[in-house]
Parts: C-alpha cells; sequence; structure tokens
C-alpha cells in the first residue's frame, strides 16, 4: 500500500528556512517520480518541484523558487526533502508530496499527473 506523510512544516520569518520530509513506504522513491506541490487558500494548486523518474533524477523546480529550494531524495530512509531558504512572504500554503510512476521534464511540475498524495504541512511566512 503507498503512503505518503509529510512533516517538517511550521511558521517562520521572511528569509527564514525549512525543512519538509516526505517519508515514503509500498514502493521506492529512487525509482518513481516525486514532486512537492503546495495550494495557498483560493489558489490552484502548484508544483514546486520534481525529481523525473528515470536514471538522469533531474529535478525540476518552478521558477519562482529556484535558487532558494532544493528537492532531495534518501534511498536509504526512503524519503524526499525539500529545503526551502530564503522564504517569501508568497511561499505560505499547504505543502505536499505526490508520486507518479512515470514522468518527465517539466510535466513533473503538473500536479494532475501525480496518483499518490500524502495529507500535507503547512507552511506560514511573516513578514
Amino acid at each position: 500500500q503507498v503512503q505518503l506523510v509529510e512533516s517538517g512544516g511550521g511558521s517562520v520569518q521572511a528569509g527564514g528556512s525549512l525543512r519538509l520530509s516526505c517519508v515514503a513506504s509500498g514502493f521506492t522513491v529512487s525509482i518513481y517520480c516525486m514532486g512537492w506541490f503546495r495550494q495557498a487558500p483560493g489558489k490552484d494548486r502548484e508544483g514546486v518541484a520534481a525529481i523525473a523518474s528515470g536514471g538522469s533524477r533531474i529535478p525540476y523546480y518552478t521558477d519562482s523558487v529556484k535558487g532558494r529550494f532544493t528537492i532531495s531524495q534518501d534511498n536509504a530512509k526512503n524519503t524526499l526533502a525539500l529545503q526551502m531558504n530564503s522564504l517569501k512572504p508568497e511561499d505560505p500554503a499547504m505543502y505536499s508530496c505526490a508520486m507518479t510512476p512515470w514522468c518527465s521534464g517539466l510535466s513533473s511540475l503538473d500536479y494532475k499527473k501525480y496518483n499518490y498524495w500524502g495529507q500535507g504541512t503547512q507552511v506560514t511566512v511573516s513578514s
């Protein structure tokens, strides 16, 4: 049974950092396409960062987080992480990790391609 459980959300001041973690079970994160998504109140869900499936494991980022956020995976712990630095007032949202068997290129950031979702962890940024 596929399960994704996020943690690490919280409240920080603008310019601060948070590290989100997603523990996966029922599958191996190193094989499948993994991504982080966020949804703020009244807004559509947005792809933040993703690691494409396949041997290269190329990461993709939405433009607004490039240079600030880093997606990574720990194969030994079967986890996915999102290091968020220089947080801005526009970053607050519910952040969720997700998995889909296959993705490539920038479509890796399309939430509609993902089949399995965690419950999410809330991120708040105060100015």
